[in-house]
């Protein structure tokens, strides 16, 4: 159940949109969170749930494209757009996307936590900007918090693909 919900009495809203390619309609709480909608009602617990203050970015879904803090954004402000979570990133047939090939590859996660936000993070600048130098890849991750690396090896997973290896 939602935060916020109390019973099964309270009003419910209809929300369509995208997530990860499919188009998606269910009833959701008016306060409904888009990380609560996500993990709880569609199964992607892939987007962490972390601060719940937009401090720590591992929340981190694309809206449209852009990189946002679900734990920030009602789930409501997603209807009609397009959301992608870190599960969108497969291929239908189970093949990784290059960026968390890259990270695999290259040891960039260690408990993993914040590795799908760094991961949509990346995916971001490098649709934007496909070989950006090391400062534009440390400002692109900037927003999410990592605890357990020095983000060497991440930033280093994202210039691979930015380098085409």
């Amino acid at each position: 159940m939602h935060p916020g919900l109390k019973d099964g009495n309270m009003s419910t809203l209809k929300l369509s949109f995208k997530v990860n390619g499919k188009l998606t309609s269910l009833a959701v709480a008016p306060n409904a969170l888009l990380v609560d909608v996500l993990r709880e009602d569609l199964g992607l617990t892939g987007t962490k749930a972390g601060c719940r203050e937009g401090e720590c970015g591992a929340c981190t879904v694309l809206l449209d494209g852009e990189p946002v803090n679900s734990c920030l954004l009602p789930a409501m402000k997603a209807a009609g757009r397009e959301v992608t979570t870190i599960e969108g990133l497969v291929q239908e047939d189970g093949t990784l996307h290059a960026l968390q090939q890259s990270f695999t590859d290259q040891g960039a996660s260690q408990c993993g936590f914040c590795t799908p936000a760094m991961i949509l993070n990346a995916k971001a600048l490098l649709d934007k900007a496909p070989h950006p130098d090391e400062g534009q890849i440390r400002q692109a991750l900037s927003g999410v918090l990592c605890r357990c690396t020095g983000y060497r090896k991440i930033v280093q997973a994202v210039q691979n693909i930015a380098q085409g290896k």
